[in-house]
């Protein structure tokens, strides 16, 4: 047990005060992280909307979360990821608040646009910033790997504190407490993260740009579909599959706040040991990337071979297992792709796959269940990520055959 817990200390050892300090305040915003995993449920039950037209305003937050990643990383280009991400946090925050008063069908979709590409602006800066901070890319993985951390300690928490005041008070609460600690996040980077000057003397040499730019990079975008595909599936678990859990399987938001909270808890235990014991089995990151979407399709179709409540928790163990190989591996495997003054756009067009898949994937979502119920959905969904899995297994092949990426 002790010989586990030193393992697992050390996989933090050699981080730098920065990264800390970014992952702390990430951890105080991402507590605070309640509204998106009852967003659904909110316009549904409090909003009286249809299905589809859940969908579209989840198609308008897919949307503003695109503008939001492709303006993020011009400005993370231009004027750094620090100011980026203070702005980002402070002014999405303010939105989060005010998004309650709006009550048409047209005020939302344009509320849930100006959301979310408040918020997005902040994903390109956090990449870049792992990467800055991570003694030139030796230790990017595992930055994200503690960011990552950071966002599902606080997510773990999230999601029951809103269950709980949904329960208790009004759904209105939680959007109070969105915004606040996305503020809260804010002041605090402000005042304990200055960039140091030899951060802003790095980043001057990224006005020259090598290499080709993301549009022009053919396996770039490869690795870009597969992640589009991948995140249209595994967004459902913010949007139809909470639904599945109340409509379905007649769980309260309390208890569906719970069984989020299983996924948070599980990256926060085993995420950092998990890449660790990979990186010294030296799985390539296109390999570990693979690994996630196969274990994400089967969290989807274990979820008809019952009707039992354990099921769900399966479910969730599996998207989860999927999750804490995937992620940090992919977007490793994206920082790595990106060439030097470039990592800024490489890393918005990466944010963007998760754009582009909410806009696709909460429509497409909550369509499908409208038309042809919960579990031909899932059986769709697992077959769309097999198709990804052998796209990525191309990919894996195309690496070898390059004297430059044969290690990805």
């Amino acid at each position: 047990m002790r010989t586990l817990y030193n393992g697992y200390i050390g996989m933090f050892q050699g981080l730098s005060r920065e990264i800390w300090i970014l992952s702390f305040v990430t951890f105080i915003n991402r507590a605070g992280a309640m509204v998106i995993p009852f967003l659904s449920l909110y316009l549904v039950s409090e909003k009286d909307l249809s299905l589809p037209e859940v969908g579209w305003i989840m198609s308008c937050y897919g949307l503003g979360s695109l503008f939001g990643n492709y303006t993020g990383g011009i400005l993370t280009d231009r004027i750094g990821f620090y100011k980026t991400i203070v702005f980002s946090l402070f002014f999405g925050g303010i939105a989060f608040m005010l998004f309650q008063y709006l009550n048409t069908f047209v005020s939302l979709c344009i509320g849930m646009f100006i959301l979310m590409f408040l918020v997005d602006i902040y994903r390109p800066g956090i990449y870049v910033a792992a990467d800055i901070y991570g003694d030139e890319g030796k230790l990017t993985t595992r930055n994200i790997g503690l960011i990552r951390l950071a966002i599902n300690l606080g997510y773990s928490i999230g999601p029951v504190i809103g269950g709980f005041l949904i329960a208790k008070v009004s759904y209105n609460s939680i959007f109070w407490f969105d915004g606040l600690t996305c503020v809260l996040a804010s002041l605090l980077l402000f005042f304990l993260l200055k960039p140091k000057k030899t951060i802003k003397e790095d980043a001057k040499p990224l006005v020259v740009k090598e290499g080709p730019p993301p549009t022009k990079n053919k396996l770039y975008l490869v690795l870009m579909l597969i992640m589009i595909i991948n995140s249209i599936a595994f967004i459902q678990y913010f949007s139809t599959v909470p639904l599945y859990y109340k409509n379905y399987h007649g769980l309260n938001e309390s208890t569906i706040g719970w069984i989020l909270f299983i996924n948070g808890a599980l990256i926060v235990l085993f995420e950092m040991p998990l890449i660790a014991w990979l990186e010294h089995l030296k799985i390539t990151k296109t390999m570990a990337t693979f690994l996630g979407i196969a274990f994400l399709a089967i969290s989807f179709i274990v979820l008809n071979v019952s009707d039992g409540f354990y099921i769900l928790i399966i479910g969730i163990v599996f998207m989860t297992l999927g999750e804490m190989i995937g992620s940090p591996f992919s977007n490793s495997l994206a920082l790595s792709m990106a060439p030097k003054g470039r990592k800024g756009s490489y890393m918005a067009i990466y944010s963007m796959t998760f754009s582009i898949s909410q806009i696709i994937g909460h429509n497409a979502g909550m369509n499908a269940i409208h038309e042809f119920g919960y579990d031909k959905t899932w059986v769709f969904l697992f077959i769309i990520l097999a198709i990804a899995g052998i796209i990525t297994l191309y990919l894996y092949s195309a690496f070898k055959t390059s004297n430059v990426l044969k290690n990805y």
